[in-house]
């Protein structure tokens, strides 16, 4: 897996590129908790090139969610394929997040 980030004036955008598995969850755990930590709290999560998550991956989404919620910021995902979206409609995480088809689309919401 591979992150990037990117510094927009509506929000950072952290892109997932590969497998979001048990092997590497820490390092997004990490990044996004340094973000939050430093009052990050607009964050788009790039996901199109993301092709395959665990629910260890899952679990630390769900994690920066909860923590950006709880300081009235906005944590959004986007570019969902279609075996990602899946797995967070069976998982019923579809529900929890806002999750928009592109990028240009998510940007809109913050």
């Amino acid at each position: 897996m591979e992150l990037t980030e990117q510094k927009t004036p509506q929000c950072v955008i952290i892109g997932i590129n590969g497998r979001l598995d048990t092997t590497n969850y820490s390092i997004l755990e990490k990044k996004l908790m340094e973000m939050i930590d430093a009052h990050n709290d607009r964050i788009l999560v790039e996901c199109s090139k993301m092709d395959y998550v665990s629910s260890s991956g899952l679990r630390i989404l769900l994690m920066a969610l909860k923590k950006i919620t709880l300081s009235k910021g906005k944590f959004v995902l986007c570019g969902l394929q279609e075996n990602i979206r899946e797995i967070f409609e069976i998982s019923g995480f579809t529900n929890i997040f806002e999750i928009y088809a592109t990028q240009e689309e998510a940007l809109k919401v913050f």
